[in-house]
């Protein structure tokens, strides 16, 4: 009876150490917690790996997130749906550019503002887009480029 009573207290332990890492964890990652944001959207001619869900930040600062992705059945370019929260302003002339957080992977959306004194509305677009660098594709022009001058300095 004694070693019931041990492995019941031991439990219930377990269970509430599990409990407060998942409030914790909750509060972290704020979940339900309502955008009050707008939206704007934005056009890029590749998107390299940016998906909903992933962060936008000016100045290194999160601003919003992704809410989707889609293409645009006019023009093929993929469009941006950008959650942006309500005490950010940005001007018409902002810059959006997909940015790397690491060698190792994972995207952002980097917005920089203009200097424009309009603001984007709601709903608007953001016209200055920037794709993200393909790093596989600077490699192989970087290394072409190499082939190329040590041809010419053994001529």
């Amino acid at each position: 009876m004694k070693r019931s009573v041990v492995e019941t207290a031991l439990g219930a332990l377990v269970i509430g150490v599990a409990a407060i890492f998942l409030v914790f964890s909750y509060k972290l990652a704020n979940v339900g917690a309502g955008s009050g944001g707008y939206e704007v959207t934005a056009h890029f001619s590749g998107i390299g790996g940016l998906q909903a869900g992933d962060d936008v930040q000016i100045s290194g600062v999160k601003v919003g997130s992704i809410g989707a992705v889609d293409l645009d059945p006019e023009t093929y370019l993929a469009r941006v749906h950008i959650q942006v929260g309500e005490g950010v302003k940005l001007p018409l002339d902002t810059a959006a550019l997909i940015s790397s957080e690491s060698l190792l992977g994972g995207r952002f959306l980097a917005l920089e503002p203009g200097a424009d004194e309009e603001f984007i509305k709601p709903g608007g677009l953001i016209e200055y887009t920037q794709a993200p660098q393909n790093l596989e594709q600077l490699l192989g022009q970087f290394i072409f480029s190499q082939q190329g001058s040590d041809e010419e300095t053994s001529q």
